[in-house]
């Protein structure tokens, strides 16, 4: 990028979404200006665009690293806990529907209390985001978002502990359950909503998953 050195650009960028976290979760995107993005980063308005096409692409680019980031948590505490058949009298290991169950479970209270998500809600950009990409673009982040689930359906399915089928499809049904948590607000009563969703998660976690004999 022509006036700048790498460093200068890794600086800019890391800038940029710092910035861009703090005030998109704070004030959502129509009330975040661009001068608001450039100014902590130190350059013009107009060299923003040097760097991203739109505020929306910036605040996507944030949602999926923070989403990579979670995903390798909320695996790590879910299905990773799933013991192998040798190992399935230890006291850390869980069942598939289990930790299905913990996954989604985690997945949703994330969803309930991350500002940055909530404020992408509230202000319903959601589609608004999806609507700068492509179809093809849109398969390829629905494939990579998936990716760190269909391991795990697929080895579930060899041992015959999870039910048939396209295991980008079944990931893929697992993962609705997180619109549940992205209407909180419409259920009104804290308690309600939980149980629903609670209820609702138990369901795909029973579906999903065969017992072994």
């Amino acid at each position: 990028m022509a006036g700048f050195d790498d460093a200068e650009r890794d600086r800019i960028r890391g800038q940029l979404r710092e910035t861009g976290r703090e005030l998109f979760a704070r004030y959502g995107l129509d009330k975040t200006t661009i001068g608001d993005l450039t100014d902590p980063a130190g350059i013009a308005n107009g060299t923003f665009y040097r760097f991203y096409d739109s505020k929306e692409q910036l605040y996507f680019e944030i949602l999926r690293d923070e989403g990579e980031h979670l995903a390798t948590e909320l695996v790590a505490e879910s299905f990773e806990r799933v013991g192998d058949a040798e190992d399935a009298g230890d006291e850390d290991s869980l069942d598939p529907e289990e930790a299905i169950v913990a996954f989604l479970t985690l997945l949703c209270e994330e969803i309930e209390t991350n500002p940055l998500v909530r404020r992408l809600v509230v202000d319903d950009d959601l589609s608004r985001l999806m609507a700068q990409f492509s179809g093809e673009e849109l398969r390829e982040e629905r494939s990579q978002s998936l990716s760190y689930i269909v391991p795990y359906v697929e080895k579930w399915q060899a041992e015959g502990r999870l039910r048939e089928g396209d295991p980008e499809v079944l990931s893929a049904a697992m993962g609705v359950v997180k619109f549940v948590a992205y209407r909180k607000d419409d259920f009104g009563d804290e308690t309600f909503y939980r149980a629903v969703r609670d209820a609702l998660i138990e369901a795909v976690a029973v579906g999903m998953t065969t017992r072994k004999e």
